[in-house]
C-alpha cells in the first residue's frame, strides 16, 4: 500500500514542504551573524580530550567503514571503489542530488573487480555483467510497448462509451464493435443512448446524448481525480518536468513507483476518455520510466547504483516517446536533446534497442487493428509547391506565438493554483472543470473527440471518406471558421486544464489545435486555387490535378505548436517525418518548426515543461540556460565566514552529535585546523550521522571517543578512536575564487556536481552549491520584483573581491 503520509503532496509539493529553508543537497544558508569567525569553526581542540582505557578491543581505532552503498554489512578492506577518494555513501535520501563522480568510481571498481575473474567461471560473470543492461531494457521495451497498446484500447472503448455501447460485446469500442461496415451509422450492434431510452424527436434525441456526454466526461475525471489523490500524487501531470529533472541527478522517491504506475495507467485512460483537453502521449513517457525504474531492481549493478539507473531511465525515455507517436528514432534524439542529462555512446545503443522493441511490441498488440502504431499515422502522395511555403511559415509564426502564449498562461494560472485555495479541493475543481468543458466541447464536433481521433481525421487526404465535410467543396469556409474556433476554445481549455491534478499530456492537445489551425488554412487556400486557379502563385499547379492538400498543412500546423510550446527542433521533426513516411515533407516541417522555436524564443527561451520546472522549484540547471555576466566565483560563492566548517582534529562523538542536533546543514568541508584553513575534504550529514550511528553499536565506544577526519592520527596507547575518512570525500572539486563563473556553471551542467569548494592556495574560501547557482540565474532571467532584478544587476557590477592573506581569525575578510 501506498505510503499515506504524503498522499496529498506532488512531488514540487513534497519537495517544498520536506525542504522549506533547503538551498541543496548540500547547501550552506547565507547567515548573517554577528559572530566572529571562530564561532563558525566547529573544534574541539580547546579542551582536553578524554580518552578511555583498551576495552576487550584489539585495536587501536574503530574504522566507520560498515557498509556499502546497498546497506550492507561489510568486513572486506578498506582498499574497495572509496580508494578513488570520493568515500562510502549510504543510500541517497528522499529529494537529494545524487553524486555522479561518485557513482562512476564505484562502477568502475565494480568492473575491475569483473576483470579480475579467472577461468570459464569468470568469463560468464563477464559476458552477464555486460548483458545486464540489454536485458534490462529489452524488458523495458516490452512492457512499455504492452501498456500503450491496452491505454489504446481501453481509452477508446471509454471514449466511445459516452456516445453508446456494442450490445453484441460490451467491453468493444465502437469502431471494433462495427468492424467491416463502411459507415458506422448503419450498425445495428451498436446502440447509442438515445435508442436505449427510446426517444423519438430529434431535440430529445440531442439532449439525451448531451446529458450522457456530460455525466461521463465528469465521471471519468473526477474518478481519476479521486485516484491520484487518495493513492498516488505522483501520477498527476505528464511527469515530463520530474523525469527531466531526475535524470539530471535528482532523487524523487516512489515517483516511478509501482503504485504511480497503476494508478497513472488507469487515470490516463479516464482522462483521455472524458471532454477534458489532454493527451496521453507525455504520461507514457513517465510510465515507461516507471518500468525502467522497477525492472532494474533486479540487477544489484543498476539497484545500488543510481547514476548506472539513469543510463537506463534514458533509454525508458526513448520507449516512452517511441509508443507515444511510433517513432523510435525519434525517441532516440529526444531522449538526446530534451530528456537526458548524460548520454553516452552506451546509452544511444540501448536507448536505440530499447525504443526499437517497445515499437515491435506495440505493433505486437495492434490496437487500431489497422497495423498503425498509433492511430494519426498517415501517408501522402503529393507534392508540394513552392508558392506553399509562405503559408507554412505563416504556421510556424502562429505555432511560437501559440506557443509564447499558451506557456504564459498556463504557468499564470498554475501560480494561482497553487497559491490559492484551490490547492486544497483537487477533485472538486477538476469535476466542475470537466463538467463546463463538456458543455462547450460537445457543441463542437471537432472538441467533442478527443484529440488522437481528430488529429487522425485533420491529417487525412479526402480519399474515400469525408469527415464531418471537411471534404465539400461548398462548404469550405463554414468548416474553416468552425476549425478556427474549435483552436481557440481547445487553446483555453487546454490551458487551463493542464495542470489539474490527474493525468495529463499537454503535446498531442498542442498538436490538435495547431492541425485544427492549419487544416482550415489548407481549407481556405484550396477554396481560393478552386475559385481563382488562374493566379499568378498557382502557375506551378497541373491543370485537372490537385493542388492543395489540407491534410498536409494540417500536419505542418500541428508540428507548429507542437515545437511552440516545447521549443523541440531536430527530434520533433523526425517524429513528424515517422508519422508520414514521406522524406518529400521534411523541408517544410522543418521551416515551420524553425520559425516556431525562433518565435517563441523571442518572448521566452523556456518550452513549457522548462516552465513547470522552473515554478516547481526543481534543482535542474539547465543546458539551454545562457549566462552572459563577468562575474567570478568569489562574487557568487557563499563565503567561509556564513559556513561551518570543522576541524580535522579535536572532536568526540558527543561533540559531533551536538553538532548535528544544533544545525540543519547537508555537509561540513573538512579543513586542517582553524589558523591555516587548508581544506581536506567534505563530508555530508547522511554520512556522518549514519557512521556515527554504526560506531555506538560497537562495543566499548563511548561518546567521549576522539574522532579523527585526516591521517594526522596521533599514535595513543590505550586508546580507542575513530576514523571517519572513508566517508569523507577526500577529494573534493575546488576552484580558484579567480574562476569565472560561466565556467562553474559548465563544470556543474558536465559533470553533474552537487557542490564545489572555492579555494586559494589550498586554504577554503567559500562554497558553491546547485541550487545557490539556479537561484542566481532565477535572479536573473525570472526575477520575481524589481529588486530582485536590481540586486542582481549590482551583484554583476561588484568589482572581484579582494582575496586576503590568511591570518589566524581574520581570514575570509575583503
Amino acid at each position: 500500500m501506498p505510503d499515506f503520509d504524503q498522499m496529498t503532496l506532488s512531488a514540487a509539493e513534497a519537495l517544498n514542504s520536506k525542504l522549506p529553508d533547503l538551498d541543496d543537497d548540500f547547501t550552506f544558508k547565507r547567515k548573517h551573524s554577528s559572530k566572529s569567525i571562530s564561532s563558525r569553526i566547529f573544534s574541539r581542540s580547546d579542551s582536553p580530550l578524554l580518552l578511555n582505557k583498551r576495552s576487550t578491543l584489539e585495536i587501536g581505532h574503530t574504522s566507520t567503514s560498515l557498509r556499502k552503498h546497498n546497506d550492507e554489512e561489510f568486513e572486506g578492506d578498506m582498499a574497495d571503489w572509496s580508494i578513488e577518494g570520493t568515500g562510502r555513501r549510504v543510500a541517497y535520501d528522499d529529494f537529494t542530488t545524487i553524486d555522479w563522480i561518485h557513482d562512476f568510481a564505484k562502477e568502475r571498481a565494480e568492473q575491475q573487480k569483473v576483470k579480475q575473474q579467472k577461468g570459464f567461471i569468470g568469463q560468464l560473470k563477464i559476458v552477464y555483467d555486460g548483458m545486464q543492461g540489454w536485458i534490462v531494457v529489452l524488458l523495458v521495451g516490452i512492457t512499455s510497448g504492452i501498456i500503450a497498446g491496452i491505454i489504446d484500447i481501453t481509452s477508446d472503448w471509454l471514449s466511445d462509451l459516452k456516445e453508446g455501447y456494442c450490445h453484441t460485446a460490451f467491453y468493444l469500442s465502437r469502431k471494433n464493435c462495427c468492424w467491416g461496415y463502411d459507415d458506422h451509422n448503419q450498425c445495428n450492434e451498436w446502440i447509442a443512448w438515445n435508442d436505449v431510452l427510446e426517444t423519438r424527436s430529434t431535440g430529445a434525441k440531442f439532449w439525451t446524448n448531451y446529458f450522457f456526454y456530460i455525466i461521463f466526461s465528469t465521471l471519468f475525471a473526477t474518478i481519476a481525480a479521486y485516484l491520484v489523490k487518495t493513492y498516488s500524487p505522483y501520477s498527476a501531470g505528464s511527469g515530463i518536468p520530474e523525469v527531466k529533472t531526475i535524470l539530471g541527478g535528482f532523487v524523487i522517491r516512489k515517483f516511478f513507483g509501482l503504485w504511480t504506475l497503476i494508478i497513472k495507467s488507469i487515470g490516463i485512460c479516464l482522462i483521455v476518455a472524458s471532454s477534458l483537453s489532454l493527451g496521453k502521449e507525455g504520461p507514457l513517457v513517465h510510465l515507461a520510466c516507471c518500468f525502467g525504474n522497477i525492472f532494474p531492481r533486479m540487477f544489484p549493478k543498476f539497484k545500488y547504483n543510481e547514476a548506472k539507473k539513469r543510463e537506463i531511465l534514458s533509454a525508458a525515455a526513448a520507449a516512452g516517446v517511441s509508443v507515444a507517436f511510433g517513432s523510435p528514432i525519434g525517441g532516440v534524439l529526444y531522449s538526446l536533446e530534451e530528456a537526458s542529462y548524460y548520454f553516452p555512446l552506451r546509452t544511444m545503443w540501448r536507448s536505440f534497442f530499447c525504443a526499437m522493441v517497445a515499437a515491435v511490441s506495440l505493433a505486437f498488440m495492434n490496437p487500431f487493428r489497422t497495423g498503425k502504431l498509433v492511430l494519426f499515422q498517415v501517408v501522402y502522395d503529393r507534392e508540394w509547391h513552392a508558392f506553399e511555403m509562405f503559408f507554412f511559415a505563416l504556421l510556424g509564426i502562429m505555432g511560437g506565438l501559440y506557443g509564447a502564449l499558451f506557456i504564459r498562461i498556463n504557468l499564470w494560472i498554475a501560480n494561482i493554483r497553487q497559491k490559492s485555495w484551490l490547492h486544497f479541493f483537487g477533485v472538486h475543481e477538476v469535476a466542475l472543470v470537466t463538467f463546463f468543458a463538456s458543455i462547450v466541447s460537445y457543441l463542437n464536433i471537432f472538441m467533442s473527440v478527443n484529440p488522437s481521433e481528430l488529429v487522425a481525421n485533420l491529417f487525412q487526404e479526402c480519399l474515400g471518406g469525408d469527415y464531418h465535410n471537411l471534404c465539400k467543396h461548398e462548404s469550405h469556409l463554414k468548416q474553416a471558421l468552425s476549425l478556427l474556433a474549435a483552436s481557440v476554445f481547445k487553446f483555453f481549455i487546454t490551458a487551463i486544464t493542464f495542470g489539474l491534478k490527474v493525468p495529463a499530456g499537454v503535446w498531442l492537445p498542442s498538436m490538435a489545435i495547431g492541425a485544427c489551425f492549419g487544416r482550415a488554412i489548407g481549407l481556405l487556400v484550396y477554396a481560393l486555387h478552386s475559385n481563382s486557379p488562374d493566379l499568378w502563385i498557382f502557375s506551378s499547379c497541373q491543370p485537372d490535378v490537385q493542388c492543395i492538400t489540407p491534410g498536409m498543412y494540417a500536419m505542418v500546423g500541428a508540428a507548429a505548436t507542437f515545437g511552440g510550446v516545447t521549443r523541440m527542433t531536430v527530434s520533433l521533426v523526425v517524429i513528424m517525418f515517422e508519422l508520414t513516411g514521406a522524406l518529400t515533407y521534411v523541408l517544410p516541417i522543418m521551416v515551420a518548426v524553425m520559425i516556431s522555436k525562433w518565435v517563441g524564443d523571442a518572448f521566452d527561451k523556456e518550452g513549457i515543461h522548462d516552465g513547470w520546472i522552473r515554478i516547481s522549484e526543481y534543482p535542474f540547471l539547465d543546458s539551454k540556460e545562457e549566462y552572459v555576466f563577468n562575474t567570478s566565483a568569489s562574487q557568487v560563492m557563499t563565503r567561509v565566514e556564513d559556513l561551518l566548517v570543522i576541524t580535522a582534529t579535536g572532536h568526540t562523538l558527543e561533540s559531533l552529535e551536538e553538532l548535528l542536533n544544533e544545525t540543519d546543514y547537508k555537509g561540513f568541508p573538512v579543513v586542517h585546523d582553524s589558523r591555516n584553513m587548508l581544506l581536506i575534504g567534505f563530508i555530508s550529514r547522511s554520512e556522518l550521522r549514519f557512521a556515527m550511528e554504526k560506531v555506538k553499536t560497537k562495543p566499548g565506544i563511548s561518546n567521549l571517543a576522539p574522532c579523527y577526519f585526516s591521517s594526522n592520527i596521533p599514535i595513543l596507547d590505550s586508546t580507542i578512536f575513530v576514523d571517519f575518512r572513508p566517508w569523507m570525500d577526500q577529494t573534493p572539486i575546488t576552484i580558484s575564487h579567480k574562476f569565472p563563473m560561466e565556467m562553474v556553471i559548465e563544470i556543474f551542467r558536465k559533470m553533474g556536481l552537487r557542490y564545489c569548494l572555492v579555494t586559494k592556495n589550498g586554504q577554503l574560501l567559500g562554497l558553491i552549491t546547485k541550487k545557490y547557482i539556479l537561484r542566481h540565474l532565477a535572479a536573473i532571467h525570472h526575477p520575481v520584483n524589481s529588486e530582485d532584478f536590481h540586486e542582481a544587476q549590482n551583484l554583476m557590477m561588484l568589482p572581484e573581491r579582494r582575496m586576503s592573506s590568511v591570518a589566524g581569525e581574520n581570514f575570509g575578510t575583503d
